[in-house]
């Protein structure tokens, strides 16, 4: 069993910036791969961002390349996501995701196995 908690989340203006944190427990941290998706109102639930076991491999949706990066501290049993360059569109709920399964990230919600209960994010223009 996985335990994710994420935190960070918060009102911001266009232009500026978040950092989103999501502590595991629970069961070994290091090995597997991690996520983070988003979903706001209305919506279904979209990848933003993911990170290999090892951290050494990430990838991203096209519209945060640039602006967000997802890292990990495996010491701390840490998920991160600095935001930078915030912008309306990005409001939503964040959500980290683990997978036990993959060692690699995966776009694809249905390879995560543990989902923490996610982080509000709200961009004002």
């Amino acid at each position: 069993q996985v335990q994710l908690v994420e935190s960070g989340g918060g009102l911001v203006q266009a232009g500026g910036s978040l950092r989103l944190s999501c502590a595991a427990s629970g069961r070994t941290f290091r090995g597997y791969a991690m996520g983070w998706f988003r979903q706001a109102p209305g919506t279904e639930r979209d990848f933003v961002a993911a990170i290999s076991g090892s951290g050494g491999s990430t990838n991203y949706i096209d519209s945060v390349k640039g602006r967000f990066t997802i890292s990990r501290d495996n010491a701390k049993n840490t998920l991160y996501l600095q935001m930078n360059s915030l912008k309306p569109e990005d409001t939503a709920v964040y959500y980290c995701a683990a997978s036990t399964r993959r060692s690699v990230g995966s776009s694809q919600s249905s390879q995560y196995d543990y989902w923490g209960q996610g982080t509000q994010v709200t961009v004002s223009s």
